[in-house]
C-alpha cells in the first residue's frame, strides 16, 4: 500500500514537470525578452541607438545590462534601459534628449527638471519616459522606458 501511494505521487510529480516544461517551451517561442549585449547598436558619433532605432543615447553613457530589459512581441516592443556615468551634467543630458528625440519624430509632452529630471515623449503608437537622476556620489543614472500607447483590447 505504501509503495502504491509513493508511485502515484511520483507519477503526478513527473506529469506536472512535463506539463510545466512544455508550457515553458511554448511561451518562449512566441515572446522575446532581451537583456543581452547592446554593443551591436548603431553608433552615430554623438550617440548610439541601442534596442530602439528611434532613441539616441549620448555616447558618454554606459549601458547597464543587469538593470535593463527589452520585451518584444510581433505587435510591439517595450523595455527599460539603464545607463550611467560619473561626473556628467544632468541638465546637459536632458537637453540632449529633448533635441535628439524631436529629430527622431518624438513629441515632447512635458519635462520636470531638478536633481531628478523626468522628460516624457510620445509618438502616435508609443510613449517614452526618460528619468535622469544625479546621485549623491557624483554619478548620473539615466533610465529610458518605452512602451506602447493605446493598444486595442481583444
Amino acid at each position: 500500500m505504501r509503495n502504491s501511494i509513493f508511485q502515484k505521487r511520483a507519477l503526478i510529480a513527473l506529469g506536472l514537470v512535463i506539463v510545466l516544461g512544455v508550457a515553458w517551451v511554448g511561451c518562449s517561442s512566441t515572446v522575446k525578452e532581451r537583456r543581452g549585449d547592446a554593443s551591436a547598436g548603431d553608433d552615430t558619433g554623438v550617440g548610439k541607438y541601442y534596442f530602439f532605432d528611434d532613441i539616441l543615447v549620448p555616447k558618454e553613457l554606459s549601458y547597464k545590462a543587469s538593470k535593463s530589459f527589452v520585451y518584444e512581441t510581433p505587435q510591439f516592443k517595450t523595455g527599460s534601459m539603464v545607463f550611467s556615468k560619473f561626473w556628467l551634467d544632468a541638465g546637459s543630458v536632458a537637453d540632449f534628449f529633448v533635441y535628439h528625440m524631436e529629430k527622431d519624430n518624438w513629441k515632447l509632452v512635458n519635462s520636470f527638471r531638478g536633481s531628478e529630471s523626468i522628460v516624457n515623449f510620445s509618438k502616435p503608437e508609443k510613449t517614452c519616459t526618460i528619468k535622469i537622476v544625479e546621485k549623491w556620489y557624483g554619478s548620473v543614472e539615466v533610465e529610458i522606458r518605452v512602451g506602447p500607447l493605446g493598444l486595442k483590447r481583444m
